[in-house]
């Protein structure tokens, strides 16, 4: 496989240094892309560096995923407005922990094979490096105009901060430089990879090898992802889409790839899966030919749940999501764990009801008219029920009068009362 080639079609392609293509061709390559360890998981904004180490690996180079311990402590200034926090070293530590293990489900770093993944944190050669030892050896190289020149800077020192650009902020892109001038010295590394934003960081470095020792590295960037509407990718209402379950639970996950535009689709499904040209094409023929069965995005969710998830994860979504869209049954309902319960009924109007009151036993028409008035009235309910029109957890109840106990509960907590095709209601019992 062609590396280039690949991100080309895939349109993950948006800038490269000349010769790029040219070493990819020759050689097996080390190449390294870069992530801060802001958090303990990643989200869907990393996704697209992730594959592309991915199919890197794929084509028989050697990927580095090069967690940034001693940049984070600091904070990138590119694309941002104010200056980050800063991260203790216990935190950075529990984070990259975190972040190593969601890259294993990506990249192989366990076998013997020569283009292994590996794993570097910059904080390991950093951190016995003295301030006169990095202005002596590596700010001497890079003039302050060279610097200033940057959009990123330029950007940040032409108002679009509050409070301008910290001399801390300033120096981010010496030392990513120096992470690139690193690992060409110890890895043999001559390619460093990135979001667009990145250039400006990865040219310093650059720039910085060719002025130390001659060497001739490369750069290469993906563009970032938008949505079609012009939209911010991957955040929603409620923030990030994390890759980590116990922030973003997988039928959120899968909700979140099902439900993109038919635009973004065909965009997205070339960038976060690894399926081939021939089936892409054949997919989005076979999409615009019935849009209306959203042929693109069902695969795409099912694709990315699985591989950032499993398997298992995909199909109890997939379940979850027919319990809530097209029927499902009791016993699928009875298999959810608690968590997916509550994201796929998440905003269903909720009644809290006594554990007790249930214990002793309570009629259903008094239940959903009394202690959670999902009926305006005990006639109007009786109606419904006779006409088939309520579910009691996902079952129709034959009798209005039908006692309901504790022995009803889902995960020993919830009933779910469904009104008609579409309205839902969540009872507690506390």
């Amino acid at each position: 496989m062609n590396f280039v080639e690949e991100l080309r079609w895939r349109g993950m392609l948006h800038d490269m240094m000349p010769g790029t293509e040219e070493l990819l061709a020759k050689e097996q390559v080390t190449a390294y892309i870069g992530f801060d360890p802001t958090a303990d998981s990643l989200h869907i904004g990393h996704l697209c560096s992730v594959m592309i180490l991915r199919h890197f690996q794929r084509c028989g180079h050697k990927p580095l995923a090069l967690i940034g311990g001693a940049t984070g402590m600091i904070g990138d200034p590119s694309g941002k407005s104010a200056e980050r926090n800063l991260l203790t070293e216990e935190t950075l530590r529990h984070n990259i922990e975190g972040m190593k293990r969601q890259l294993s489900k990506f990249l192989d770093f366990d076998s013997d094979a020569p283009n292994h993944a590996e794993l570097v944190n910059n904080y390991d050669w950093m951190k016995d490096y003295t301030f006169l030892d990095f202005a002596r050896e590596v700010g001497k190289h890079i003039t302050v105009n060279y610097m200033m020149a940057k959009d990123s800077v330029k950007k940040r020192l032409n108002g679009e901060a509050r409070d301008g650009l910290s001399f801390t902020e300033f120096t981010y892109q010496l030392l990513q430089g120096y992470d690139f001038l690193h690992l060409y010295e110890t890895k043999g590394c001559k390619l460093q990879m990135g979001g667009s934003d990145q250039w400006g960081n990865i040219t310093t470095g650059a720039e910085l090898i060719r002025r130390t020792n001659g060497g001739e590295v490369y750069a290469l960037t993906c563009p970032l992802i938008t949505k079609a509407d012009g939209g911010k990718f991957g955040k929603t209402e409620s923030g990030n889409v994390w890759l980590d379950p116990r922030y973003t639970s997988p039928y959120k996950f899968y909700q979140f790839w099902l439900n993109v535009s038919d635009e973004d689709a065909k965009r997205y499904i070339k960038i976060f899966t690894a399926l081939s040209k021939e089936e892409v094409e054949a997919l989005t023929a076979e999409h615009e030919a019935a849009p209306h069965l959203r042929v693109l995005q069902k695969r795409l969710a099912k694709e990315v749940t699985v591989m950032v998830h499993s398997e298992d994860d995909y199909n109890a979504a997939l379940e979850a999501s027919n319990i809530l869209f097209g029927g499902g049954t009791s016993e699928a309902l009875r298999k959810l764990d608690e968590a997916t319960l509550l994201s796929v009924f998440e905003g269903v109007p909720q009644f809290e009801v006594s554990r007790d009151a249930l214990g002793a036993g309570v009629k259903a028409v008094d239940l959903l008219t009394e202690q959670a008035p999902v009926f305006s009235s005990k006639g109007e309910m009786r109606k419904l029920v006779q006409g088939g029109g309520v579910s009691l957890n996902k079952e129709k109840l034959a009798a209005f009068d039908r006692v309901v106990t504790t022995g009803d509960l889902l995960d020993d907590k919830y009933l779910l009362v469904q009104r008609g095709k579409k309205n839902y209601y969540l009872i507690i019992a506390k």
